[in-house]
């Protein structure tokens, strides 16, 4: 079977966990389920001509990458022409049997038009909430979490520019994706907003998201690493951005009465720059920064913490993050953010809530050091569960066409 995944970064651009996802799962497509994967994304240079395509291969799946413009109108982020007409040339030459669409901001939600003319069954997955929602992730201007539920897009009046436009487009994207044969959502809090936002009502079903397994030798480097030192080590991924939660982060670490832990924040920069205007120093206790790190290092980060600090202040679809940690044995100190709360750890009477201070952190990282025993590894999804689990979607949907 040739499956041809559309996605808006893919590798060997890799950026975002839904990225990740995208790629883990096609590579189990080809190891585990024999399939062909050949991918269509986004890149911009501005050396080379719009529209440009470029043509990569990572791990052995081809990566045609269509070169963007540096500027693009409004309308261009979601419903491109130019876009549609590439994919569309794309896919006569590459002749696949299913597609799978994932993040389709920049790119467009056109494409699925363009598949279902070609008479191909299209699989939708939402990771996001770019499609009821023009700022992706339902934050406000002023850096609070929106909280509708239902969306209604009267209730976006003073987080967009203009009001008509931004319901023009929330139409136009229902009906593309009601297009799509199948949509999956990787929580059930995901499925159940953009359901009742207007994403195609009853088509939905829920693949949760797999996680890259421990190395068979981590737990005894995990181990030997806390004999050695049984300093409690925090980790946060999130960057200093206030949707992560790093404020809180900042303020709890500040005022904290005590410095007996250590602390790693990680920089996903390329460049390493997300923390230079960061002072450290007033920080509690000893912190370094780390450079981002590829699926294939994951367990180097995960074996150097205790407790993994995930503080979103917005409702999340899944939480990747998350479930590393919990399958390695790592305690996880997080808000109630939406997907990210649906897994089998879960102790809702410890959960922060979005918006809540400085003090409450404390009180949860003193408990921890107070008491630093390591919690059991928890069992969540592998990308290989995750490719079985779609293989069955794919079945059912090829029996329909």
């Amino acid at each position: 079977m040739h499956i041809l995944v559309v996605n808006v970064y893919f590798a060997p651009y890799t950026y975002g966990g839904a990225t990740i996802v995208a790629e883990q799962l096609a590579r189990q497509m080809v190891d585990r389920h024999n399939a062909r994967v050949s991918v269509i994304s986004a890149v911009s240079r501005p050396e080379l001509p719009e529209y440009t395509i470029i043509k990569s291969e990572t791990d052995g799946i081809a990566n045609y990458l269509i070169n963007m413009p540096q500027t693009r109108t409004y309308a261009e982020m979601y419903a491109n022409i130019s876009v549609s007409e590439c994919i569309e040339h794309l896919t006569q030459s590459l002749q696949p049997d299913l597609v799978h669409l994932h993040c389709l901001q920049e790119l467009g939600a056109d494409c699925i038009n363009v598949f279902k003319r070609m008479g191909l069954p299209v699989v939708l997955s939402i990771h996001d909430f770019w499609w009821i929602c023009e700022r992706q992730f339902m934050i406000r201007p002023d850096g609070n979490y929106c909280g509708q539920d239902p969306v209604q897009i009267e209730g976006c009046r003073g987080c967009v520019d203009d009001l008509n436009r931004a319901r023009f487009r929330i139409n136009y994207l229902r009906a593309a994706a009601a297009s799509a044969d199948v949509i999956t959502y990787p929580s059930k809090f995901a499925l159940d907003l953009c359901e009742r936002s207007g994403i195609a009502p009853g088509k939905g079903v829920v693949l949760k998201n797999g996680v890259s397994k421990p190395a068979a030798d981590f737990f005894e480097r995990q181990a030997a690493r806390r004999a050695s030192d049984p300093c409690i080590v925090f980790g946060y991924l999130g960057g200093p951005t206030p949707i992560k939660g790093w404020p809180l982060v900042r303020a709890a670490f500040q005022n904290i009465k005590r410095d007996d832990f250590r602390g790693y924040l990680v920089d996903a920069t390329h460049d390493g720059t997300w923390y230079n205007a960061v002072d450290l120093d007033r920080l509690k206790g000893e912190w370094d920064v780390l450079p981002r790190f590829n699926q294939r290092d994951i367990d180097r980060f995960y074996e150097k913490i205790d407790v993994l600090l995930f503080l979103s202040q917005w409702k999340e679809t899944f939480g990747l993050a998350v479930r590393e940690a919990l399958v390695r044995g790592v305690r996880v100190i997080q808000t109630d953010s939406g997907g990210t709360t649906e897994h089998h750890a879960i102790d809702r009477q410890k959960l922060l809530k979005i918006g809540d201070g400085a003090p409450i952190l404390i009180r949860e990282i003193e408990a921890v050091l107070d008491e630093p025993g390591h919690p059991e590894p928890v069992d969540v999804e592998f990308y290989t569960d995750q490719s079985d689990a779609f293989m069955d979607i794919v079945r059912d949907l090829k029996r329909s066409f």
